[in-house]
């Protein structure tokens, strides 16, 4: 779980820390309160594509960081170790670890750069490791249920693997049956056109 979020110089956030408990946590606020910039950090901090127009006005880099609180057996511990992460190791059998990234808008563009347990790491490295860890999910994400294929998909899976085997079965009988017509269309033509050429003959 992520124990705690620090922001600083992102969008209209100057500096924030954000202490998260177990369970469940709401973010709320009004419009141009920064909740946006919450999701940005966390966006940054799985590996996003770093702008320079997020960084505050007046700032001249954003920075972001995030302890997490993960088991030992967790495949974002693995990973972080496999690059030389220091990990500080937690109560009941836990590690704790800390994601950072930063984002410096200069004259010749973004810089970014990112560390994981204090190491510096690619920023794929963190995406690896974010994904372990976090599901961002947008306002929108749903809207993609509205459409047939989407829908069909949705009640396939549902079907568990009995449906899975009827579906394979049927689209290996549909393309029989395709390719069966084409052939079909393909002599019908051949016939009508060869009928043609007979006829031109006489």
């Amino acid at each position: 779980m992520i124990d705690h979020l620090r922001i600083s110089g992102l969008g209209v956030i100057g500096e924030a820390t954000v202490d998260l408990d177990p369970g469940f946590t709401v973010v709320t606020g009004e419009t141009g309160a920064g909740k946006t910039m919450v999701v940005t950090a966390l966006g940054l901090l799985l590996g996003a594509r770093a702008d320079a127009g997020a960084v505050r006005r007046g700032s001249s880099r954003a920075v972001v960081d995030a302890g997490v609180r993960v088991a030992a057996d967790h495949a974002a511990l693995r990973l972080a170790q496999e690059a030389g992460a220091v990990v500080d190791e937690g109560d009941n059998g836990t590690h704790d670890l800390v994601l950072s990234r930063s984002v410096t808008a200069s004259g010749e563009g973004t810089r970014s750069r990112a560390t994981a347990g204090a190491r510096s790491v690619p920023v794929g490295l963190l995406s690896e490791i974010g994904a372990t860890l976090v599901a961002v999910h947008g306002q929108n994400d749903q809207v993609r249920l509205q459409g047939a294929d989407a829908q069909r998909h949705a009640l396939d899976a549902f079907g568990g693997a009995e449906l899975a085997a009827a579906l394979r079965a049927y689209r290996a009988d549909h393309a029989a049956w395709t390719a069966a017509r084409r052939e079909r269309e393909e002599l019908t033509a051949h016939r009508q056109e060869r009928a043609r050429e007979a006829e031109a003959l006489q």
